[in-house]
């Protein structure tokens, strides 16, 4: 969702009139989202935020489901960057999904679920659970972490979809979309209804401390 608000935003501040672009967005299949959250808890934030949210509103056709992947997928083994994700996030992985579908014909991008027990930080450039769900990161395979709109831009481009945000890489519109993306990671929990961060992460530590301290998560 944060993606398809600075992708359209990023096509009219660019004033271009891309076919490709202007499909993308009226793409029913990038329109399904619907709230959990009343349109009025979302008075008390800033206008232009307000108008945003809305606008998605409007067009929600279907409540969200999750799209996470239960069985773990075979993952390339010369891959050009990794995608750290969260997979509790029913928003996120449908443009995890997409992506990884693309991905089946270029083999570049290994796909890293942050919410998966199995996580491992000491694997990740030492990126911790708390530090991922603030914000997307990605790491290249040279050890290079990007985050933000960036992150997006780089890996768009290793499944041929580049064009989408070459236009992030010019000033002001690289500081506007990196700005319409850091309010969606600031409001995503919320906006998808789940619970705020100090509270997942108080139940990830409980359910750690029960795994380390017995075999309930044994198998």
């Amino acid at each position: 969702m944060a993606m398809a608000l600075t992708r359209a935003c990023c096509c009219t501040l660019a004033r271009q009139r891309n076919p490709l672009c202007s499909s993308f967005l009226r793409n029913p299949h990038h329109q399904r989202i619907r709230f959990r959250q009343p349109l009025q808890s979302f008075k008390s934030y800033p206008a232009g935020f307000q108008r945003r949210i809305r606008a998605i509103h409007e067009a929600a056709v279907e409540p969200i489901t999750s799209n996470k992947q239960n069985e773990p997928l075979p993952q390339p083994q010369n891959w050009n960057i990794k995608m750290l994700y969260d997979g509790d996030c029913p928003l996120c992985m449908r443009e995890v999904n997409m992506l990884r579908e693309r991905n089946e014909s270029y083999g570049t991008i290994k796909f890293v679920d942050i919410s998966s027990d199995e996580y491992s930080p000491e694997e990740n450039q030492g990126l911790d659970y708390k530090t991922v769900m603030g914000r997307i990161h990605a790491i290249l395979s040279d050890g290079t972490v990007v985050t933000d709109v960036e992150a997006f831009r780089k890996l768009y481009e290793q499944v041929g979809l580049g064009w989408v945000y070459a236009v992030t890489k010019y000033e002001p519109i690289a500081t506007i979309a990196d700005a319409i993306y850091s309010v969606w990671a600031k409001y995503r929990l919320q906006i998808t209804g789940r619970p705020p961060l100090e509270v997942i992460l108080d139940t990830r530590k409980k359910k750690d401390e029960i795994c380390n301290n017995s075999n309930a998560c044994k198998m």
